[in-house]
Formats: structure tokens, sequence, C-alpha cells
């Protein structure tokens, strides 16, 4: 196999340097290459080394879709975007204080300049990679999700599939012949009691489209203390290595009742299309 026929996904850096770090590493150990590297948003949220995550991903040269938090920092606007009054929001003061008191103004403008969908042609399939659903840059969109919800995007994006992030959790679902894969994130662990991160590889074969959900270990503990001098709120940085989330207001009842319970890696085969049969006359 290629390595043009190979993508790594992933969203969330959330500024958290030591998980870009390892999969970054990850990545040359895999043989993928930054243009075949797509990141579905929100490089900076809760961790203590915004300028360095940004830094980091922008030189690398992979695509970016821009997340509700680049968009907020890249206008300088006063929160990162959740509902106000909700627990994200005020969870979410501290972190976006301070990353918006040490992103650099070259920054600002590249995070305003990214765009909110990124195709992706991968096996005779187009994927959307956009940040949370076609209508809408914050809005969550989880594996309990209505399905509808999904469909009504997937018809507004007019494509075979969406890459998702923002939500947080990796998940990969089927919606009659069409797909909503989200890769997880690799700045905050995916609320499954472990301090893994997620991340995703795509890669064509001749059956179709293998869809990999791969977990990511890396040093939690440096960002943990990234965080610690930073001074940000102790919620988030125990969350780095208890693998829980300190509000899970934004979740279905599904995943609610999933907290806790580790993640397993899964693959799984999107069968490639067959050609159509010509009609024979008779």
């Amino acid at each position: 196999m290629t390595r043009d026929r190979t993508w790594l996904l992933f969203g969330g850096p959330y500024g958290n340097l030591q998980a870009t770090q390892a999969l970054l590493a990850e990545a040359r150990r895999l043989d993928i290459s930054p243009d075949r590297m797509l990141c579905t948003g929100d490089l900076v949220a809760y961790c203590g080394n915004p300028v360095e995550t940004i830094d980091l991903i922008r030189d690398s040269g992979m695509a970016v879709v821009g997340g509700n938090c680049d968009e907020q920092l890249g206008a300088s606007a006063s929160d990162c975007g959740f509902e106000p009054d909700s627990a994200c929001a005020r969870l979410s003061a501290a972190w976006y204080a301070f990353a918006d008191s040490v992103v650099r103004p070259d920054q600002r403008r590249w995070l305003a300049s990214l765009p909110g969908r990124v195709d992706l042609r991968i096996g005779g399939r187009t994927l959307a990679a956009i940040h949370g659903s076609a209508h809408s840059i914050n809005s969550f969109v989880f594996a309990g999700t209505p399905e509808g919800e999904k469909r009504c995007s997937l018809d507004a994006l007019g494509c075979d599939g969406a890459v998702g992030g923002h939500s947080g959790l990796p998940f990969t679902q089927w919606l009659g012949d069409r797909l909503w894969h989200n890769p997880g994130v690799i700045g905050m662990p995916a609320n499954d009691g472990t301090p893994r991160v997620w991340f995703s590889i795509v890669r064509e074969t001749e059956a179709g489209l293998a869809i990999e959900h791969r977990a990511l270990s890396y040093d939690h503990e440096g960002a943990q203390a990234a965080m610690r001098g930073a001074g940000l709120p102790e919620s988030y940085r125990e969350a780095l290595a208890t693998g829980l989330w300190p509000s899970l207001d934004v979740l279905p009842e599904r995943e609610r009742a999933e907290t806790g319970r580790p993640i397993t890696e899964t693959s799984t085969l999107w069968p490639a299309r067959q050609p159509a049969r010509a009609l024979q006359a008779v």
C-alpha cells in the first residue's frame, strides 16, 4: 500500500503539546507525511501550550479545519463560543482567558483563515471534513445523536461521508450507504477512564476503505505540568490522568452511560463501490 492512499485523521489538539508531538511521531513511524494528515480543528482549548501547539501544526503543513475555538481566538472574541451559562462555558473561562493572553497576532490571523470544510477524495468517495455539523460549527454530533440530524447534515454537505470533530469521542456510523466518522481528539481523553487519546487511519484497499480507530499514549504528566505552570483549572488537568470529563452536560444518554468504560481499538471496512454493469440487448 502506497503512502498516498492512507490518511491520518484527528481532532482537538487543545493546546496539548505533548500529545501533538506524540501524534506526529506516530505519523512518522507509520510513514504518513503531513500532506496526508488532517485535523478537524480546535487547536487551542484546555491545555497549557497553545502557542507551541499552533506553531507545530501550522509549520507541519497538514490540512486543518477551523474549529469554534480557533474561530473565536482568530476574531479576538471574548469567549470560546460555548452556549452562555452552560457548564462548558463556565469551565472554559480560565483556559480561554489564558490562551487569549498569549496567542500571537500572526497566529490569530492564521486561525481566522482556516476553512470551515476540507474535502478528501479517497477511494472514489468524497469525505467532507467539518468541525461540528453542516449547519453549525459548534454542534455536538455523537454516535447517540439522532440519525436524522446526521442525514440532514450529509444532505447539505452533498458528500459520501463526513469527518466530524468537536464532540471529542471517536466513532464510525453507517447511515445507509453513507458514513459519519469522528476520529476523536488528541488533546483530552475520551471520557473512558484511561489517559489515552484517539486518532484514526483511513486506508484505501482493493476491497474498499479500511477505517481504523487507534489509541495514542503520550506524556500526559508533562501536559499536566504545563497546565499547572499556566495556572489552569484542576478539573481538566485531572482529566488528563483519570480519563474522565469534569462535565457531562453535552453528552447524550448513551454516551453518559458509557462514562469510564475503556474504548477498544476497532477496524471496519467501507466496501468499494461495484462498477455498474452494462445492459445487454436481447
